[in-house]
């Protein structure tokens, strides 16, 4: 069935330090893989005013319906310290049957699964079967995002590119291949809560205003009230603090302001909109009148998405049934990811390696699971144009 090496596909990308917003090698080495399968490959750089230039890889090949796109990122996060791995982070080596480097499941290892399946899927169709394919590849999903996906979208819609489905390829199994697919993520919302105080001497306390009471008190009520209790297809919405900065250096003085930031994972009760009437109407009930205060909310790009039931989740829910034996449950747990963009333009799953050391030191991903999800792949776009 599969005949493309995805090992030494995932070691050559393992080896490329492509950091965000680095390339590294990496979209180099896709595109070579591409073109020498017939594809027609675009490599696009997009930039912003205060950000780094992020390049950025679409190719296609066929011109018909349908068109299944496989989308997916080749930047990576930081190592840390080379000394901490036992396998250096940009080595690509092989130890016991497990694959070492930072990306081997965030995500470049599924990548590389793609690739393979994609390979030998159009070598024994000749080419010339029914339907498109396309790779959607970006440097930028790692950092802020901005220089990504969400305008790789938005050049291919403009040159007429339309995508009936995607396969994305993060990391989304729990324990084993086939054993969960990713069929929604929670919207991510930043905020900061400033409380304005009056600075005076801790020895005089009935001549200032100690504003880390009122951000105590505060910050108290809107981690008491549960903002939802889930939906039919979400865990509850989440609001959790991740830091107080107060910038106070000595003990005898009684700070102006104080701050803390908070992170708010939602779900469809909410729009974003809806998220910050609600916060800040918990924030003025908790405050009545005494405490003056203000939210500084910070733009997002990551809002909830769900693909709900289709003959699509039906073929690739079968397709691993047929490779891996499992039934996968449909999850919408996790972080946000790149299919907050794609699902504005069509349908994304999201079916990957599995995901238990992204982003840690030693990433890895057992060789095995390479050959699994190539199959997986394979089996999804044998069914998808059979």
């Amino acid at each position: 069935m599969t005949t493309t090496d995805p090992i030494a596909l995932a070691r050559d990308l393992l080896r490329c330090p492509s950091v965000t917003p680095a390339e590294g090698g990496a979209l180099g080495l896709i595109e070579g893989v591409l073109k020498g399968a017939g594809f027609e490959v675009h490599r696009v750089t997009f930039a912003e005013p205060g950000t780094a230039p992020v390049e950025n890889l679409y190719a296609r090949i066929g011109g018909a319906s349908p068109h299944l796109v496989f989308a997916g990122h080749t930047d990576v996060v930081p190592p840390g310290d080379d000394a901490k791995w036992s396998h250096p982070p940009f080595g690509g080596e092989i130890v016991g049957g497990t694959l070492y480097g930072r990306g081997a499941v965030d995500m470049k290892g599924a990548v590389a699964c793609a690739l393979a399946a994609t390979l030998d899927h159009l070598a024994a169709r000749g080419n010339e079967g029914k339907g498109s394919i396309s790779f959607l590849i970006t440097g930028d999903e790692e950092s802020i995002a901005v220089n990504g996906t969400i305008k790789l979208l938005q050049w291919a819609a403009e040159r007429g590119e339309r995508f009936d489905h995607c396969i994305l390829g993060e990391p989304s199994n729990a324990s084993s291949i086939g054993d969960t697919i990713k069929v929604g993520r929670r919207g991510s919302l930043n905020g900061t809560l400033v409380i304005t105080g009056k600075q005076g001497h801790v020895a005089y306390p009935q001549l200032a205003d100690n504003p880390v009471r009122g951000l105590v008190a505060l910050m108290g009520a809107l981690m008491a009230a549960p903002l939802d209790h889930g939906s039919a297809n979400f865990d509850a919405s989440n609001l959790e603090f991740t830091s107080i900065d107060i910038g106070n250096t000595v003990v005898n003085l009684i700070p102006g302001e104080a701050r803390a930031r908070f992170n708010i994972r939602f779900n469809d009760c909410h729009s974003q909109t809806s998220l910050r009437t609600l916060i800040e109407r918990l924030a003025a009930d908790a405050a009545r009148e005494r405490v003056k205060w203000r939210i500084e909310w910070e733009p997002s790009n990551a809002d909830v998405f769900f693909t709900g039931p289709s003959p699509f989740l039906d073929l690739v829910v079968a397709a691993i049934k047929d490779v891996t034996g499992q039934a996968p449950k449909l999850s919408t747990t996790g972080g946000t990811s790149d299919a907050r963009f794609i699902k504005d333009y069509c349908p994304v799953l999201e079916f990957g390696l599995v995901g238990a050391t992204m982003h840690q030191v030693d990433e890895r991903t057992a060789v095995a699971d390479l050959a699994t999800l190539t199959a997986v792949y394979w089996k999804i776009l044998d069914r998808y144009f059979g």
